[in-house]
């Protein structure tokens, strides 16, 4: 009986944690399984979004060209930063959603949820991003 009590106790932890992670992503931001098995962040309709080693900590240096390419995860003007979840201001003003002070981007090329083809882009710059 008393192990009982301790497994149920384990697995309500377990799930109190998994809610409370769910709880610190952002509105439109989810996590799922890749095409290839791995686990990424993705925006609302499934996209991956990705990172690149060419931002500095919560600064975007893709604009124009690479912007189309590369749309940011757009972040709302109420948008607040929380955890490891961070809104940045673009050089054009606008905002984006970084996590862990990296600025994060779909991939045009992506055609459906799940897709990876941006990870390794551009001579290994841009990566699939990570929870």
């Amino acid at each position: 009986m008393r192990n009982m009590k301790v497994l149920v106790c384990g697995l309500l932890l377990l799930l109190a944690g998994y809610a409370y992670a769910a709880d610190k992503l952002p509105e439109g931001v989810q996590t799922r399984k890749a095409d290839s098995g791995t686990v990424v962040l993705a925006d609302a309709k499934g996209m991956t979004l990705y990172t690149s080693d060419r931002d500095t900590s919560g600064k975007s240096t893709c604009n124009g060209q690479c912007a189309m390419n590369w749309p940011p995860l757009a972040a709302s003007a109420d948008a607040k930063s929380t955890g490891d979840w961070s809104v940045v201001t673009r050089d054009d003003g606008s905002t984006q959603w970084a996590y862990k002070g990296k600025p994060l981007y779909t991939f045009v090329k992506d055609m459906k949820a799940g897709d990876t083809t941006g990870d390794g882009a551009a001579k290994g710059n841009w990566h699939a991003a990570l929870p």
